[in-house]
């Protein structure tokens, strides 16, 4: 039977009236796996490619077929704004299947949430941190709840693969697992995977079920890639603030090339739906002000937005809206808010400003253009700050700019993608899932936790002694406390922690500022800004009326002109050694790039004749001054961090530069042969890692990280973060 004619008739309906010519490959393939298996499924290809779809279109059928007896399917989403957009699809698809889908999160209608809890069917839609509230809070409800769950859907895996937040959903999957007594298989759909089997190895966590992850010919995709470049020629008079690839980061306005640069963006972005991504949030509120007022100047209309974590959910989705419309050519500016796959509509182009993060954002980002028949398109920017005098032989080497080159070119041609690195040490989350574990049961036997907790699949890894030692860590600080009966419950400090409306986050948020035009907020900020100063929020500048610190609220009102604004924390990256080893190969290379612009082709052309005369393709190490040596492995962060603490362990002095830096900053009394010799017995040794000079607070940063030994923090981060042999083996490789 044709796989069409086994969807429930409402499904079909669906599919004539939107006019379908025939069901995609990934749709075929899932509605077979979900119709004639067990098997979990993992839907991988591009945005827009009806994975969505190709998830619910069985899975729909089969609840229409035989009807749940409790919620059927449970769909989890990282992004509230994820789920009010899916809410909006599922809408669309369930009028005549009396299949009822409901939003759980903090925005919710109560009273459809109470009315699910009295009545639980069809599709829930859920953030983990909302799921993880009801397992820990509403066992009871659970019980019914799911107690006839078919499936869980799991959208962006890629984006739970790589943050704690994916160990949160699998723990509380587990733990909803055991509760209720039911399995059900699970869907997991991505738009950007490097190794499939990674990804159905996680989505397999804690189920005893295969995953089976059908491959779509999606055919060979045309993509429009372009890079230009300005610049800004500075001497030691010149006040520039430089990113670590010698980009200018807040540079004045009469540096000659930032005022190119933006208005090339002008132009290109003219009448033309576009998204500009910038790797910071100071970075994309500069860009977007500077546009509207070259916008203003020209008479232009103002279709100048700001997307990030920091501008209020109503602005963002105001914006979202805006977008979706054919008929408004919006341009807006956006840091990783708008990778993930929230429907925006077609868009006719995508910006790059400075090197993407890494090769998986550049693929998200590349994903969000080229959507409904488009050729995908995307424009990438630098500006580049030149000193006349520079520091060393390495200065004039635009980092950033390879690592673009070298982004673009395992992407393109190879497909390559990050593996996701190690969390098998995961202690924060350890004491976060106890607590929350011990919050739902109450009091229960430290044998008998230990054996509920570490046979969650997240903490296979973790042993009985270290999680006995975090169990009377917690005990001394009075996180937990023992009873007369020799049981766990929560202590006197705990209660502080769970009771908190902020205990189900395990993701670092810094304490913000709410940001008010009057009643309406415009966003949040980090630090007070007194009354009479300036600054920028979504792409407009503010002045501060009053701040009412105890409410943590500043009052502002509209101002013209252009600020800045700034966050204590943004984002970070770090470099794969495959990455860092393409970096070597464009640098050695005569390839031609026909992407670049005519200046860029020049620039590369004169990196790679520094780079080839400097020494550093063919020398271990490259002396800079007398003292000061440059290490080049080519090996990724977490090896140079290896190296680095194992060249401090014989007393010799090494840092990383800055965070994405490609090579060791060496200070060393002896020669460049004494050096290399003693980096090659480093090699050639086995070391203990243990043994390693690290700072006594090293950790890998984590929320929750204050209630773990120090210990335990030290051996995450040995076990988890450096990599000595991965180190070695890049060395092998020349």
């Amino acid at each position: 039977m044709d796989v069409f004619d086994r969807l429930a008739p409402f499904i079909q309906d669906f599919i004539y009236q939107n006019k379908w010519e025939e069901l995609r490959g990934n749709q075929v393939a899932a509605c077979e796996i979900i119709f004639d298996s067990d098997d979990n499924l993992l839907l991988s290809s591009g945005t827009a490619s009806g994975k969505t779809e190709a998830a619910f279109l069985p899975v729909l059928t089969e609840l229409f077929n035989k009807p749940a007896s409790s919620v059927g399917v449970i769909y989890i989403s990282p992004l509230k704004a994820l789920i009010n957009d899916q809410f909006k699809r599922m809408e669309q698809l369930l009028p005549d299947s009396r299949i009822p889908v409901t939003k759980w999160h903090g925005d919710a209608s109560r009273a459809q949430k109470n009315k699910l809890v009295k009545n639980p069917e069809g599709i829930l839609q859920i953030t983990p941190e909302s799921l993880e509230s009801l397992v820990t809070n509403k066992r009871g409800a659970c019980l019914s709840m799911f107690s006839d769950l078919r499936f869980v859907i799991i959208d962006e895996v890629h984006y739970f693969m790589r943050d704690e937040r994916g160990i949160q959903l699998l723990c509380v999957l587990e733990r909803l697992k055991k509760l209720t007594g039911v399995n059900p298989r699970r869907i997991g759909l991505s738009a950007t995977l490097g190794d499939v089997s990674l990804a159905q190895n996680w989505l397999n966590t804690g189920t005893g079920r295969d995953c089976a992850a059908p491959v779509a010919n999606e055919g060979k995709k045309r993509v429009r890639l372009y890079v230009e470049r300005f610049v800004n020629y500075a001497d030691k008079r010149d006040l520039v603030e430089e990113n670590e690839g010698g980009n200018a980061v807040g540079a004045g306005s009469g540096d000659i090339g930032d005022r190119e640069h933006y208005e090339y963006l002008f132009r290109q972005t003219l009448d033309k739906k576009t998204i500009i991504f910038a790797n910071s949030r100071e970075e994309i509120e500069f860009i977007m002000a500077n546009l509207r007022e070259i916008a203003l100047r020209n008479k232009a209309p103002d279709v100048y937005r700001v997307h990030h974590g920091n501008v209020s959910a109503l602005l963002r989705e105001s914006t979202e809206d805006e977008m979706k419309s054919a008929d408004e050519k919006i341009v807006t500016g956006a840091t990783v808010t708008l990778e993930l796959g929230i429907d925006i509509g077609s868009l006719d182009q995508a910006v790059q400003v400075g090197a993407p993060l890494n090769v998986s954002s550049f693929a998200q980002r590349l994903g969000r253009c080229g959507r409904r028949g488009q050729i995908p398109q995307l424009l990438f920017t630098f500006v580049e700050s030149i000193k006349i005098n520079s520091a060393d032989i390495l200065g004039p080497i635009n980092w950033e700019f390879l690592r673009t080159v070298a982004i673009i070119e395992l992407y393109m041609k190879a497909r390559w993608m990050e593996p996701i690195p190690p969390q098998n040490h995961a202690y924060n989350l350890l004491y976060h899932q106890t607590m929350s574990y011990l919050k739902s049961s109450g009091e229960i036997s430290p044998a008998m936790l230990a054996q509920d907790i570490l046979s969650l699949g997240c903490f296979k890894n973790i042993s009985k002694e270290d999680y006995k030692h975090l169990l009377s860590h917690m005990i001394g600080i009075e996180q937990l406390q023992r009873t007369e009966r020799g049981g766990l419950i929560i202590g006197r400090e705990g209660e502080k922690i769970v009771n908190s409306h902020k205990f189900l986050t395990v993701f670092i948020a810094p304490e913000y500022l709410l940001v008010k035009d009057e009643n309406r907020t415009i966003g949040t900020v980090d630090k007070i800004y007194p009354a009479g100063t300036r600054f920028a929020l979504a792409g407009m500048t503010w002045e501060t009326i009053d701040v009412n610190a105890k409410s943590k609220v500043i009052f502002v009102k509209r101002v013209p002109g252009i600020s800045v604004v700034d966050w204590d924390v943004d984002f970070t990256s770090e470099l794969h050694t495959v990455l860092v080893r393409k970096i070597r190969s464009v640098l050695l290379s005569d390839d031609e790039y026909p992407y670049l612009s005519e200046r860029c082709k020049e620039r590369m052309a004169e990196i790679q004749y520094i780079a080839r005369n400097s020494g550093i393709l063919d020398n271990l190490v490259t002396p800079l001054s007398d003292k000061k040596y440059a290490v080049f492995p080519w090996a990724g962060t977490r090896q140079l961090v290896t190296l680095n603490y194992a060249l401090r362990h014989r007393k010799i002095k090494s840092k990383l530069p800055w965070n994405t830096c490609v090579y060791l900053e060496v200070v060393f009394d002896g020669s460049k042969d004494e050096l290399e010799g003693i980096i090659y017995d480093i090699l050639g040794s086995d070391i203990d890692l243990y043994a390693l000079p690290l700072p006594d607070k090293i950790q890998i940063a984590g929320k929750y990280n204050e209630f773990v030994p120090p210990e335990l923090l030290r051996k995450q981060f040995i076990e988890d973060y450096l990599d000595f042999d991965g180190l070695k083996a890049a060395r092998r490789l020349g």
